[in-house]
């Protein structure tokens, strides 16, 4: 057994059918789009009722992988995908929000990438690409050494947290006081109009059209605020699903993996996965709950199906602009389906009235509006998967990842494992870019994923031969693969903590556990995962953590100062009002 070690020569990344070594101006240009939250058979080409012709398309001409992997959760992951290094070892093995008090300060830990890893933009933009960012960066913003400008991003306009309001400039959460958003490096207002997916998509067209006169080929990253909660669509594409969902969370789930099993994309003998124990029954719920259940998730539909409506209209553009030809697309998400439900939070109802978000069916996903679909649509958003996004089970970190353009075969599905560390060395790949570990005079970490260009030319199914042992944690959620199988740890609340062994590659939806019949890999798996662990600096995390409580915790951390200067001067004005008091009764007395 060996864990995967970084690449040492880049040369294995040149792939002869793009030609590596072309003219700059016939390099292909490259598409980054990454979609936020979105669940395994969440798209039309991965089984699903929601309609997404545009991404649809792309896959029709591309390759579909259906055995990739990503974190659970979005900042680890959007740190390997911008780099191709381990979330650890790039300074974000955790949401910064909801990282343990004990952890920060640690190298693994730092909630920002670290000086010494380099994205693939920055390699880009080294080798001549113009390069654009616009949506979701949430990988630090405290120093302006931190924002997409420091990067590689010739221009960008990034939101750097964990999500935002759709429809204008304001916080979705109490733990932030607002929604930061960045225009090259400086702070910057939203338009009137602003509608995320719209102006995500308007302001990638605005930076190539501004340096179409260069000649040179661009890569754009495209992070969609779609499917993040709040869930909010124009009425237009909410519609569409009003009633569709009536029949609840099981009749989606089965018929999500019917349409999984009917595009291949698991084996025809797969066993749809369980549901995390504690969740609500359709059927003993009230007429009013299944309707608001209902809504909620035709606004997750509208949602999706507005995201690929302006995913079009980019694609519409290179093809007016003569650029769709020479060009690479890559749309993917950063973990599986939001299962959360804010207002399980003690005072978040309260906090939806003060910062004036309504949850009226009738205007639900329109501004002001604020949607989310729970734990159990998340669980058939998910399907075949158990779990969902903050969870190792496959629900949540196995997601959809599309790769298209010219050049590029009509594979359909590609059934081999890939994770999500393997898009950067493949882009860079694309380019004929080399990723040596040194950058700009100075050494950096090597890239711990690998090129899955000899996956997308049909020479092997996976970059990974059998004996490697790929590594993942994200509070203290495990998942370990190895030659078809999978090592996983579920935290509380819907996991328990404990560590399982599947065979996903016959048992995607991880319905047996094999660790009494294959006792002898489990142990070879375990100790896998320790080397892992301590390779990377991946911490165990306190007893008795959960990641969203944890959030309170440290903003009342945070906020211990403010809070006693707040408690200080309540005692203040109390004590002049008893003071106040006193001094009325005493000339009342001396009267």
């Amino acid at each position: 057994m060996k864990l995967v070690k970084p690449l040492a020569l880049a040369a294995a990344l040149v792939i002869p059918a793009f030609g590596a070594v072309q003219a700059q101006e016939t390099r292909p240009n490259i598409v980054l789009i990454l979609i936020d939250d979105v669940g395994f058979s969440d798209l039309g080409a991965y089984g699903s009722e929601i309609a997404t012709p545009n991404i649809d398309a792309l896959a029709a001409r591309g390759a579909l992988f259906s055995n990739f992997h990503a974190s659970p959760i979005c900042a680890p992951s959007r740190a390997m995908l911008m780099t191709g290094v381990d979330s650890h070892l790039a300074g974000v093995g955790n949401l910064p929000e909801s990282l343990p008090l004990e952890h920060r300060g640690e190298p693994a830990y730092l909630g920002h990438l670290a000086d010494d890893v380099v994205t693939v933009a920055s390699r880009l933009q080294a080798a001549g690409y113009r390069t654009t960012m616009a949506g979701k960066w949430h990988l630090g913003h405290d120093e302006p050494d931190m924002l997409p400008p420091a990067h590689g991003f010739d221009r960008s306009f990034a939101l750097d947290a964990s999500g935002a309001d759709n429809w204008e400039k304001r916080s979705y959460l109490p733990i932030y006081d607002t929604a930061p958003w960045f225009e090259d490096g400086k702070p910057a207002d939203l338009p009137e109009d602003f509608y995320s997916s719209k102006f995500i998509v308007d302001k990638t067209i605005q930076y190539l059209d501004q340096g179409e006169e260069s000649g040179k080929p661009f890569f754009s990253y495209l992070a969609f605020q779609a499917n993040h909660i709040p869930l909010q669509a124009p009425r237009e594409f909410v519609d569409k699903y009003v009633g569709r969902y009536d029949k609840g969370w099981h009749e989606l789930r089965q018929s999500r993996f019917e349409g999984v099993l009917g595009k291949g994309l698991v084996p025809q003998d797969t066993a749809l996965g369980p549901m995390p124990e504690g969740l609500k029954e359709w059927d003993k719920l009230s007429d009013d709950e299944k309707k608001s259940f209902a809504m909620n998730m035709a606004v997750h539909a509208g949602m999706l199906e507005a995201m690929d409506h302006h995913v079009g209209r980019f694609v519409e553009h290179l093809k007016e602009t003569g650029e769709y030809d020479n060009t690479i697309f890559l749309v993917l998400s950063d973990n599986g389906p939001e299962p959360n439900d804010p207002l399980a939070t003690p005072g978040f109802a309260q906090w939806l009235w003060w910062a004036g978000y309504s949850r009226d069916l009738d205007k639900l996903g329109e501004k002001g509006t604020y949607a989310f679909i729970g734990p159990e649509f998340a669980s058939a958003n998910a399907a075949p998967g158990s779990f969902f996004k903050l969870y190792a089970g496959e629900g949540g970190i196995r997601v959809p990842f599309i790769v298209s353009g010219e050049g590029i075969p009509a594979l359909g599905a590609v059934n081999g494992f890939s994770f999500i560390t393997d898009i950067a060395p493949t882009i860079l790949g694309i380019a004929g870019v080399s990723a040596t570990d040194e950058f700009e005079g100075k050494r950096v970490k090597e890239m711990t994923g690998r090129s899955l260009l000899p996956v997308l030319r049909g020479e092997k199914a996976s970059p990974y031969s059998d004996e490697d042992a790929v590594g993942m944690e994200a509070a203290g959620n495990v998942a370990l693969f190895q030659g078809g199988y999978k090592l996983v740890r579920n935290m509380p609340p819907y996991g328990d903590g404990e560590y399982y062994l599947y065979d996903v590659a016959a048992d995607p939806g991880e319905t047996e556990d094999m660790k009494e019949a294959e006792p002898e890999r489990f142990a070879a798996m375990m100790a896998a995962y320790r080397d892992y662990a301590a390779s990377v600096g991946a911490l165990e995390v306190p007893a008795g953590y959960e990641q969203m409580k944890q959030l309170t915790v440290n903003r009342l951390h945070d906020r211990r100062g403010q809070l006693i200067a707040a408690a200080l001067v309540a005692l203040a004005i109390l004590a002049g009002l008893v003071w106040l008091a006193v001094l009325g009764v005493r000339r009342l007395v001396s009267r």
